[in-house]
């Protein structure tokens, strides 16, 4: 028996491991200390905590304990990666590269910049798949270019970016390289080492922890990465990030990334498989129906789908019993269909009917069945009342047609 709600948009946020939860409930109750009160047991008990997250962070992905920076979440992670960054090198440049379908945090973050006559932003295509190309990073590349920033994986339609490729461009240019690795993190192997990442951003909530808790990995060593701080205070985190720390998030957070590395292998092996269930069946059921993002580099629980002559919104109400979701929970107070799936050159009537499904660790088999059953009675419902669909299937070209109106 399939209990409802059946919760599938693991990409907005995830429910917290019982094994997380275990191990940050002490620290809201016997275990309050400040981490900054060097002068008594209960301050030491508390940086001792964030001490062992800091290194179960940055062991899964290959990082040193010291180069792990606390924040609120991967948004701000973004803003002070991006914007610390740009007003440190000021000096040197003043030009930042990223691509069309980042995330808010960054493209927003970039817009202000520009707002302010700090920074020149060029925003790079992304192909049919949503991927961006190395050589136009190569291309973009200036003498005034301080920063380029490249998400790991699409929140989205889940494309995996050739992270690596572009590290090694900034690389050899001498560019620092950002990486906002948000869904990326957990799910997908991510060395900063490998990949030639300066600046990596991540939350939490992502991954099973818990949420208001985010990091920014900061380079210490070829090259050292400076940055000035968006928030001023005490002078915690190394001074780049002033405030008391959130000692139950960072510790959820540290217990989380621990799992995710013991676990990440066989969990993207199941999330593959329960996604190409469901797309299997919905396929086999369903026509008119196109798969948004790249085919095999995507990540494990992605499924972003889009159902023609069926408006998304409709669709979303029509299986309330599922929670998913029509892009990214950060701009789904919008009515615009996704920027992202417009970005890879999908038409604005598509682009309204596509859907996220965001697979993750406690999704059942019997759950993406149910789904897969409900998708498909809710399309055919809502295309029997469309004379759009009825028109297509008797072969009239609709973008031909010429509408009367009043």
């Amino acid at each position: 028996m399939v209990k409802l709600p059946i919760y599938m948009d693991n990409h907005a946020t995830t429910p917290m491991d019982k094994r997380v939860l275990d191990a940050v409930l002490p620290y809201f109750t016997e275990k309050f200390g400040n981490a900054a009160s060097r002068n008594h047991s209960f301050g030491w008990a508390a940086e001792e905590a964030v001490d062992k997250a800091r290194n179960q962070i940055a062991a899964l992905i290959n990082a040193k304990a010291k180069e792990i920076i606390f924040t609120s979440g991967a948004t701000e992670s973004d803003n002070l990666a991006i914007k610390g960054v740009v007003e440190f090198y000021k000096d040197k440049g003043n030009h930042v590269i990223t691509c069309v379908t980042e995330h808010k945090a960054v493209l927003d973050s970039c817009k202000a910049l520009e707002r302010a006559g700090k920074a020149t932003v060029t925003y790079l295509p992304v192909d049919k798949y949503g991927m961006v190309d190395p050589d136009d990073v190569r291309r973009a590349i200036t003498d005034k270019t301080v920063l380029i920033t490249i998400m790991s994986a699409n929140n989205e339609v889940g494309t995996i970016h050739p992270i690596a490729e572009i590290g090694r461009i900034a690389k050899e240019k001498g560019v620092l390289f950002h990486c906002d690795a948000t869904q990326g993190v957990g799910k997908i192997p991510m060395d900063v080492e490998k990949a030639g990442v300066d600046l990596l951003s991540a939350s939490a909530h992502k991954i099973y922890g818990p949420k208001g808790v985010g990091i920014l990995y900061v380079r210490s060593r070829g090259p050292r990465v400076r940055l000035t701080p968006i928030i001023d205070g005490g002078g915690h985190e190394r001074g780049l990030r002033s405030g008391t720390l959130n000692v139950p998030g960072i510790v959820g957070f540290g217990a989380a990334c621990e799992i995710a590395g013991q676990e990440m292998e066989q969990e993207s092996a199941r999330l593959r498989d329960l996604r190409n269930r469901l797309q299997a069946n919905l396929f086999e059921r369903l026509d008119e129906i196109y798969l948004n993002g790249h085919p095999t580099e995507r990540l494990p629980g992605n499924l972003n789908l889009s159902f023609a002559y069926v408006e998304g919104e409709s669709l979303l109400m029509g299986i309330k019993d599922v929670a998913v979701s029509s892009g990214s929970a950060c701009t789904s107070a919008t009515l615009e269909p996704s920027y992202v799936i417009r970005a890879l050159g999908t038409d604005e009537e598509l682009a309204h009917s596509s859907i996220r499904f965001g697979l993750g660790r406690f999704n059942t088999a019997e759950e993406v069945d149910y789904v897969a059953e409900r998708v498909t009675a809710e399309v055919r419902r809502l295309r029997d009342l469309s004379p759009l669909y009825e028109m297509a299937k008797e072969g009239i070209d609709l973008k031909s047609v010429q509408w009367k109106r009043d």
